[in-house]
């Protein structure tokens, strides 16, 4: 039965996407959101089960955020070649049956590897969302609202997966966590391809292996160095040959881009602050994001000796308050323009920070819930603002390679704020060893976010 009404649908290029359309699109995402905050609560678990070291634990996470980041430029221009809507159901395809080779795993290495592969899933799933939202949205005001519906759910993914994966691990344990996915992405798959209609195709674009292999190499050598310098020595032959390695791929990947004639990251691009500045606040929001739930994880349970279940109701405040800001940011963007909740945002995340740090140095629950509370919110604000900066500068061609150019930043971000909070981090068994790296991590990501909000009032064009 088709549904016309106006408050619940959203205008497509040939017609009207159907309200379970958009809901399939959101739902992608807020899987990919759930897998990542289900995880955080049941790293401890996990370390006790496959005796696991932090470092291990950091490429549990990373595994997954660095395959999707790595292929996500490449991911978006497949989507425009292929269909948005195929690629969006292969990615669907791929994080579902990695998540039950997750579940399998009988060893942290096998995880790790196991959560590569998940981390295809994403890439291809992500970028393809955002294009089919906006392929279906003509109006910048009801785009701005169909995006902030895109944003929240990924906020509830974020507030339920603490919650929903401590429960689980404490009662099922941690591989009931990746179980989870498996009906939920069977359930994806059949809403999509029966409420979602298909974009046009591009079939001039050629493939560009070789910057492929640049981004692959260039991520997955900072991260080695990142996660692994501590441990090995940041002088040592291995790690500065990583990191030259990074060097070299990052230099490699630039030269192919500006020769290329159909380059996966068309340079020209970055030729407005208008573009450039939504990518480096949704790489900053992700890297303090990211890195301050995986230090609160273990904070909680390592340092409280919280059970998962109850780490994850500590986390709430700050998931919750991120999902209910999406939403009503959506709104607030449309109103208002994408620069003043890009400002306020990133300020309302550096003044949460600023209290999570006065809380951990005074041991005060209090102050580390409002400090939560206030993070979320800055999130929550920043995230529709940024999204609906983007897709407002580029032309329609371009909005997949533009998607996932946003989403790469964001997940990039992410892996460097695990990467770099976990090497400030102390040892797990000494406590005072890790309170004192949680005080500095705490310190960088409210620098971070404060400046952020200086550089987008300062440089951001005013709308």
């Amino acid at each position: 039965m088709r549904i016309e009404r106006q408050a619940t649908s959203v205008r497509e290029a040939q017609g009207s996407l159907h309200t379970l359309g958009l809901a399939a699109i959101c739902f992608g995402f807020f899987m990919v959101i759930l897998d990542t905050s289900v995880v955080n609560v049941a790293l401890p678990a996990m370390q006790h089960d496959l005796h696991g070291s932090l470092a291990g634990l950091q490429w549990v996470v990373n595994g997954y955020t660095l395959t999707f980041a790595s292929l996500l430029l490449s991911a978006g221009t497949f989507g425009d070649r292929l269909g948005h809507k195929r690629a969006f159901l292969m990615g669907y395809c791929l994080f579902t049956g990695a998540s039950l080779l997750c579940s399998l795993a009988s060893s942290l290495n096998t995880l790790i590897a196991a959560r590569v592969l998940q981390g295809v899933g994403p890439a291809l799933l992500v970028p393809s969302s955002l294009a089919l939202i906006s392929h279906g949205v003509q109006n910048p005001g009801q785009r701005a609202r169909a995006v902030g519906i895109w944003a929240g759910s990924s906020g509830i993914g974020l507030a339920g997966g603490p919650v929903i994966g401590g429960m689980l691990v404490d009662m099922l344990g941690w591989r009931s966590i990746f179980l989870l996915n498996v009906p939920l992405g069977l359930l994806a798959l059949a809403l999509t391809m029966r409420f979602v209609s298909e974009t046009s195709r591009t079939t001039t674009l050629k493939r560009d292996l070789w910057g492929q292999v640049c981004v692959i190499v260039a991520l997955a050598t900072l991260t080695y160095t990142l996660i692994e310098g501590r441990s090995q020595g940041w002088i040592s032959p291995q790690i500065v040959g990583m990191f030259v390695l990074c060097i070299g791929a990052t230099g490699g990947f630039l030269l192919i881009e500006m020769r290329h004639s159909t380059p996966m990251l068309p340079l020209q691009l970055f030729s407005a602050a208008v573009f450039n500045m939504p990518l480096l606040v949704g790489g900053i929001l992700n890297f303090g994001l990211y890195g301050v739930l995986f230090v609160l994880s273990l904070f909680f349970q390592d340092i409280y000796h919280y059970p998962a279940a109850l780490a994850g109701v500590a986390l709430l405040p700050i998931t919750v308050a991120t999902g209910c800001t999406a939403l009503l940011s959506g709104r607030i963007t449309a109103r208002l323009g994408t620069r003043r909740p890009m400002i306020g945002g990133l300020a309302a995340s550096g003044l949460g920070t600023i209290l999570l740090l006065l809380g951990e140095t005074g041991n005060t629950i209090v102050v580390l819930l409002a400090g939560e509370i206030m993070l979320g919110l800055g999130c929550g604000m920043t995230v529709p603002a940024m999204t609906t900066a983007i897709l407002n500068t580029v032309p329609r061609n371009q909005v997949g390679v533009a998607s996932a150019l946003l989403n790469a930043s964001r997940q990039v971000g992410g892996v460097l704020g695990v990467a770099i909070l976990g090497s400030i981090l102390g040892s797990l068994s000494e406590r005072n060893a890790f309170l004192a790296g949680m005080h500095s991590a705490l310190l960088l990501v409210t620098l971070l976010f404060l400046l952020s909000s200086g550089a987008v009032s300062l440089i951001y064009p005013a709308e």
